[in-house]
């Protein structure tokens, strides 16, 4: 089996070229994908096991994964880190995350400043003392 390498970049335009091996770069043709009808698009997908779209039933009973969680992933910190660096009682960010109690609208008002903008909201507690620290 041979395998062909091809090496692109965007420039800062946003248009995608190929770089040759000479380092001349090349535009791709502009129709990169074959285009396809919303119905090819929804055969396509059924008749892939991996792709397939879930049924009602399924969408149901399917396990949802916390928002909470991902937004702590995406910032790259533990459980630990998070609770600490925005003042959250580490049990109730397991609680939200295991999917055991759901945020207030406080708290959800409060995660979705940090998802806004995590580092002002760092900054602005910085600014007050922490009482679980006095």
């Amino acid at each position: 089996m041979s395998k062909t390498i091809t090496t692109a970049k965007i420039r800062s335009d946003g248009t995608v070229v190929e770089v040759l091996a000479d380092g001349i770069e090349r535009p791709f043709p502009e129709p990169s994908m074959r285009p396809m009808t919303e119905a090819e698009i929804a055969a396509a997908a059924s008749a892939d096991p991996d792709a397939r779209p879930m049924t009602a039933g399924e969408l149901q009973t399917a396990r949802r994964v916390p928002r909470i969680k991902t937004l702590r992933r995406a910032l790259g910190m533990t459980q630990v880190e998070f609770a600490g660096r925005y003042r959250i009682p580490l049990g109730t960010l397991r609680d939200w995350e295991q999917g055991r109690t759901e945020p207030d609208q406080p708290a959800r008002a409060y995660l979705k400043a940090i998802a806004g903008d995590p580092e002002a909201v760092r900054r602005a507690l910085a600014a007050i003392p922490d009482p679980r620290r006095a």
